[in-house]
């Protein structure tokens, strides 16, 4: 996060896929930008997919287990 000297917030994100291979990764990544573009003060966004470090469970957040049942 950055913050802009005349307001508002720029976001840049690295975001790991759980597959090299699966084919949506641009339309998920897009489908973030818009979404943190979305959020109140944010100016900007940058999502970029990265695959290292490679993708594991023990990655996800608690709060995303608890959304996904797997506590």
């Amino acid at each position: 996060m950055k913050d802009r000297p005349e307001g508002g917030t720029d976001i840049d994100v690295k975001m790991t896929l759980t597959t090299q291979g699966y084919g949506r990764g641009p339309a998920i990544a897009m489908d973030a930008q818009i979404r943190i573009e979305g959020i109140p003060g944010v100016e900007d966004a940058n999502v970029e997919v990265v695959w290292d470090p490679p993708w594991t469970p023990a990655m996800i957040s608690p709060e995303g287990k608890e959304k996904l049942g797997l506590e």
